[in-house]
């Protein structure tokens, strides 16, 4: 039998599966929780909650799903004529009219019916990095070829890097390094774009939930070759109701409206989106700016508990996010992950960014409780490597003095960290955390949060006699940790009486 290759392009064999909403269910019940329980920092959204949480009784949501069920025997109005109208009303800084808007089932959709419009097989796109992956997946389905520069070169593009360059997409504020940048800059890219025939789409998803005075959607309005994408889902926290709209010229806006999907918003998102752009005070209504004051301040809280974590770098932002370097942490981002998701805690790791890899992590800015939770579950990670390196250390000794080597040593790289002629068979102290004060050592604060177990003032492990009586009982007994409290009752108590 003749086998067939499947008549799909290479280019979407090629991909890979959005998966993320899924982890929330994954991690749950791979680690025992409810899915309610989940702390989620990956999903960068609103710390305030939805404005149905907020306005408990200005905005129901049963009521509104309602009314959009009402609709649900009958297509939606293409036009989508009252989203459009309260879109531009949205933007209240701005003379937007509703032949501006082109509504979006989220802002996916919004990006593939860009490229799908302006992108064919080889032509050129050029995407800083890191950023969204989104920008890359959807060109890649229509063939393009992708071009990338760092984030830091694009205000010194030439007009030779922009030739033949078919669409440059940025975003404002960027994800995920959380980095804003100013009109002004954006102004001059705008103009160096329209003089090369180049598309420069500006992704302002967190525009709401950081400093929306710098959006460019004013230069939209009058420039054919730029183009603003502005999300719901994140400034509402509301994903599961897939909202968003691009920002245009009349002329641009109409084509798009006609290439879109027919019908691409159902009667839910049309009502609910409808409803919530049509606050009073737009962008600046009293949700959005609570939000945007409440965000600042955690974002604050939160950075200084970062810096205070030994090996944890987070970079400056200007979002409802921090993206943190980890070059000097003691694990990388996908360990980190993984010892956080068992403490129902999920993070964004930024391996799947390019520029990026397991270096990066980025945490979402979330209520004071929940950030407090996710400090101190950080310390509580590192107690527990600390707990592993110890047991690991122990093992690795024991194999060397099996096979014959001496390990009364003094080659430690921390030698002398305590005294001349400390024996260093014991870097990592098998006892840890004795919790023993005799020993010198103390309870103190830690820096992500609540107390440790410090060793500092400790030498006990360090003396000869002594390091070499424990390792001798474990090298006959074993490494259990019946085995370990044996040791520490016939060798440690009768040194510390």
């Amino acid at each position: 039998m003749l086998e067939h290759n499947l008549p799909l392009k290479e280019s979407i064999q090629r991909l890979s599966p959005a998966v993320h909403g899924g982890l929330i269910k994954k991690y749950a019940q791979k680690h025992g929780f409810d899915e309610s329980e989940i702390l989620d920092f990956s999903a960068s959204l609103n710390p305030m909650g939805t404005p149905f949480d907020y306005f408990s009784t200005k905005y129901n949501i049963d009521h509104l799903l309602a009314k959009a069920l009402k609709k649900i025997h009958q297509y939606p109005d293409n036009r989508y004529y009252e989203f459009r109208k309260a879109a531009s009303d949205f933007l209240v800084d701005y003379l937007t009219t509703p032949e501006n808007i082109v509504p979006g089932n989220g802002s996916s959709e919004i990006i593939r019916l860009v490229v799908e419009s302006v992108v064919g097989p080889g032509d050129k796109v050029l995407i800083p990095e890191p950023t969204f992956s989104e920008y890359e997946v959807q060109c890649n389905i229509f063939g393009a070829d992708i071009v990338n520069i760092k984030q830091e070169d694009v205000n010194e593009l030439t007009d030779e890097q922009l030739k033949d360059i078919k669409i440059l997409f940025l975003c404002n504020p960027n994800n995920p390094t959380g980095i804003l940048r100013p009109h002004e800059e954006l102004e001059v890219l705008a103009e160096k774009c329209m003089e090369n025939n180049v598309l420069l789409f500006v992704d302002e998803a967190f525009s709401e939930l950081s400093d929306p005075t710098q959006s460019i959607v004013d230069i939209a309005l009058n420039n054919d070759h730029v183009f603003v994408l502005r999300s719901l889902t994140k400034s509402f926290a509301i994903p599961g109701i897939r909202m968003g709209f691009g920002v245009t010229t009349h002329k641009m806006a109409a084509f798009l409206n006609d290439a879109r999907l027919s019908w691409n918003l159902g009667s839910i998102p049309d009502t609910i989106a409808t409803e919530l752009l049509s606050m009073p005070g737009g962008y600046n209504n009293e949700y959005l700016v609570e939000s945007r004051e409440l965000i600042a301040q955690e974002r604050e809280y939160l950075f200084e508990r970062f810096s205070n974590i030994r090996g944890f770098e987070p970079i400056p932002s200007d979002v409802n996010y921090i993206c943190v370097n980890l070059d000097n942490f003691l694990m990388d981002s996908t360990e980190l992950f993984k010892r956080l998701a068992v403490k129902g805690i999920l993070i964004r790791d930024c391996a799947s960014f390019k520029e990026l890899g397991t270096s990066y992590a980025r945490f979402a800015v979330r209520t004071r409780e929940e950030n407090e939770k996710l400090a101190e579950s950080i310390g509580d990670v590192l107690t527990g490597w600390g707990k592993e390196q110890a047991r690991a250390e122990l093992r690795d000794t024991m194999e060397k003095v099996a096979e014959g080597a001496s390990l009364g040593r003094t080659t430690c790289e921390y030698y002398p960290c305590h005294f001349e002629d400390q024996d260093c068979i014991f870097c990592f102290c098998p006892f840890y955390p004795c919790e023993d004060e005799r020993t010198g050592g103390k309870m103190v604060d830690r820096s992500s949060g609540g107390k440790i177990w410090s060793c500092q003032g400790c030498h006990v492990i360090h003396y000869k006699d002594v390091a070499q009586d424990v390792l001798d009982i474990l090298m006959n007994e074993g490494d259990n940790e019946e085995n370990l409290k044996s040791a520490w009752k016939r060798v440690m108590e009768p040194y510390l009486c």
